[in-house]
């Protein structure tokens, strides 16, 4: 057993997604298409089942915990100031135009509409399209905006109100930087709690192998290949959707704001790339992406070593792209109709929630619960989306980590020369290799 928990988590994913696929083929084809998936769902999903509640268990505090971490990690006084503020908001709207992005591919490609309502067994589309009915029944945008504000923020923890919590979670962080010293032992609660609730989301993804296998396992048993369609045009509008990104957002910044050929910023950011997307960690590719921002890219290491650990908490473009894509890939998958305040909703909550996204692999994937539940999705309904993705989350995690890192150096390198500490000459040494 000790030799299977020494192969990386991503491998062991990859082996269980063949051996349950391979399972779910053998069953459909042997026992035929009905009984392979009534016996799939009985002797195999409930292995599933499991690891779909813990991944639930995880979303209200994963969100909570590290929100208020992220929120008071922007207060640490080195972030602060006119090198902190020019990072933080090219942070955020480079985050809002990666959601937007988003949208837009997943509205043109439509990744769910190939999919039929009736596999998810557990949805009751008429429930969804009350539920929507009866929002828009209560008021128009601007009311929805205000239930975004919680009356007993304890009640939107316990009820799992996700847009609640990010409300409560950035006003407390905020709470929190104004007490200063007596604010400081809450922070560091928070800062502790945020790390647990990181390393129990760990001991969860752990059990991830078992759990890709059964939900495998039961879904090529009981729809076949059908269902490798829809997943498939999911993966290309998110690597597209990247692609876009880096290449006008992130080379708007090089080209068009500072005046920089852009071939010297994406040849110095190659190594950090690789390592980003082998590794689906931002966390873990910071030291590599230091580096080449300061070493290729001429940006002074004071900044270089500030602007990007607050890139990793904050800085989340790809991960905005994904639960755009998400949110509309379940919508479309149930054939639930979405409105704009539905889009704006989804874009508001995208670019918050990326404020304290965990830099460990699939923390996008259940951050994206909730997008779901804001197009009217129930919290069952987003679990069982969820739970269809997951087995080739790390396919597209790969590419969002990518999209995260040079994102963080793009901004490292406007902050940098805004603030008169880059090395032009260093930066265009890279044009001449």
């Amino acid at each position: 057993m000790k030799s299977w928990f020494k192969i990386d988590l991503w491998k062991r994913v990859m082996v269980a997604l063949v051996l349950g696929l391979g399972v779910g083929i053998a069953l459909r084809y042997g026992m035929g298409p009905e009984e392979s998936g009534a016996f799939a769902k009985l002797w195999i999903g409930w292995l599933g089942e499991l690891f779909l509640r813990m991944i639930k268990m995880m979303i209200i505090p994963l969100v909570f915990f590290t929100l208020v971490s992220g929120v008071i990690a922007m207060g640490d006084p080195k972030k602060l100031g006119s090198l902190g503020g020019r990072a933080m908001g090219m942070y955020l709207g480079t985050t809002a135009v990666a959601v937007t992005i988003g949208l837009l591919m997943g509205t043109v490609m439509q990744p769910g509409a190939s999919l039929e309502p009736e596999m998810f067994q557990a949805v009751d589309v008429s429930a969804v399209e009350a539920k929507q009915a009866s929002a828009e029944a209560a008021g128009g945008l601007v009311d929805r905006l205000l239930r975004v504000v919680p009356t007993n923020p304890f009640e939107a923890l316990g009820n799992g109100d996700v847009l609640q919590v990010i409300f409560f979670s950035i006003m407390l962080g905020i709470g929190i930087l104004m007490a200063r010293d007596k604010g400081k032992p809450a922070a560091n609660f928070f800062d502790a709690a945020a790390e647990a609730i990181m390393k129990m989301t760990v001991i969860v993804m752990e059990t991830a192998p078992f759990g890709v296998f059964a939900l495998m396992a039961v879904v090529m048993a009981d729809k076949g290949f059908s269902i490798l369609q829809s997943l498939g045009l999911l993966t290309l509008a998110l690597y597209l959707s990247c692609v876009l990104h880096i290449a006008i957002t992130y080379g708007g910044i090089i080209k068009g704001i500072l005046r920089l050929p852009l071939k010297p910023f994406y040849r110095g950011v190659t190594d950090a790339q690789a390592v980003a997307y082998s590794t689906s960690s931002s966390g873990a590719t910071l030291p590599v992406t230091i580096t080449c921002v300061n070493e290729n890219l001429g940006v002074d290491k004071s900044v270089a070593s500030s602007v990007l650990p607050l890139g990793a908490t904050i800085n989340m473009d790809g991960t905005a792209i994904y639960i755009g894509l998400v949110a509309l890939f379940g919508a479309q998958a149930l054939d639930v109709a979405v409105t704009p305040g539905h889009y704006f909703l989804v874009a508001i909550m995208a670019t918050l929630v990326s404020i304290g996204a965990a830099g460990i692999p699939s923390a996008g994937l259940l951050l994206s619960a909730a997008a779901l539940e804001q197009v009217g999705l129930s919290a069952e309904q987003s679990i069982l989306v969820i739970g269809f993705i997951y087995p080739f989350d790390r396919l597209l995690d790969m590419m969002r980590t990518l999209t995260n890192v040079t994102g963080d150096a793009a901004v490292a390198t406007a902050v940098g020369k805004w603030e008169g500490v880059f090395n032009e000459e260093v930066y265009r040494a890279e044009d001449r290799l």
